[in-house]
């Protein structure tokens, strides 16, 4: 039996057969502990005797077959099922903890390096800023659904995306900001540093509910999440098709309670799908996946991460436009 999971990479990664025939696997999330597939033994195992077959450890050796290497042994030119070149990654080659927090860390580096200089174009004000805005939008869609369907862990592809998702980030950051000194006469910087800090924090208080096992991420809770993920996004497009021909659209995204109720559950679904990538990285690791793997897991944190905060600036934008009038 295979180790489960929900991410798509490891379901690739275990059916190559990078987990060894016959070894116990660390059970699903929310299951028991290590488990085998029904009640057969492994071979090169000691085992109960069964009557006319020799065990090791219980009664004569057995005799192998002519070509054929004994039970629990090798056979001749071949690594061991499980072992290194068998579809196992090598300890050399094995994916660490601070291989994904590199990756992670160069990938939301990339992030913030296009991020800053679109922000401070955009609150200038110069328009630039929200053509950069939309080529990060657009760019960082199409090039985030090939890695994705790809699942590509080309560090160029995942470091040009977060590079895109900067722009995005940066320049709706700044129209945000605009649009609230505008309304408030806030002082510029005073959301953006609110988001950021409100981001860390969150992002800080869901890894210490899942470190803690507070909240158990179960494959039923990785199912409702994105099933719940993919209604939103849903109602949002169609509030885009409706903003084209309805000023504000359906209102989803406007200053309003309806909108800061859609931001509430927006907030708290990017905050489920982080706790998803977590379980995704401890899945990995526990697998022995091979290093290059980290690159695909820092994207997926990547993209968490930009998402809480977009919808994080957004609700406190609504939040202060409210108050404000």
């Amino acid at each position: 039996m295979q180790i489960r999971s929900s991410n798509p990479v490891l379901k690739r990664a275990v059916r190559s057969g990078r987990a060894g025939y016959g070894q116990s696997h660390q059970a699903p999330y929310g299951q028991g502990g290590p488990y085998q597939q029904g009640y057969q033994q492994p071979y090169g195992q000691p085992g109960y005797p069964q009557p006319g077959y020799p065990q090791p450890g219980y009664g004569p050796q057995g005799y192998a077959q002519p070509g054929q290497a004994p039970y629990g042994q090798a056979p001749y030119g071949q690594a061991p099922y499980g072992q290194p070149g068998y579809g196992a990654a090598s300890a050399a080659d094995r994916l660490t903890i601070d291989d994904v927090v590199v990756r992670s860390a160069i990938t939301l580096g990339m992030v913030i390096l296009t991020a800053v200089p679109t922000y401070l174009i955009t609150v200038s004000p110069n328009p630039l800023g929200m053509g950069l805005a939309f080529l990060g939008a657009i760019g960082g869609l199409i090039l985030g659904l090939v890695i994705s369907f790809r699942q590509s862990t080309n560090p160029a592809l995942i470091l040009v995306y977060a590079a895109l998702e900067g722009l995005f980030v940066g320049g709706l950051s700044g129209i945000l900001e605009l649009s609230l000194a505008a309304s408030s006469g806030s002082a510029i910087g005073s959301l953006v540093t609110q988001a950021v800090f409100a981001t860390l924090i969150t992002a800080g208080a869901v890894l210490a509910v899942y470190k803690f096992r507070i909240i158990r991420v179960t494959n039923t809770f990785v199912k409702v999440v994105t099933a719940a993920a993919l209604g939103l996004l849903v109602l949002l497009l169609v509030n885009l098709v409706a903003a084209l021909f309805i000023p504000g659209g359906l209102g989803l995204r406007e200053p309003s309670l309806l909108g800061l109720g859609i931001s509430l559950i927006a907030v708290t679904l990017a905050a489920a799908m982080l706790m998803i990538e977590f379980r995704g990285i401890e899945d990995a690791l526990n697998m022995g996946l091979p290093r290059k793997f980290s690159w695909q897991l820092a994207f997926g944190l990547t993209v968490t991460l930009v998402w809480l905060y977009i919808e994080i600036i957004r609700m406190i934008w609504i939040i202060r436009s409210l108050f404000s009038e």
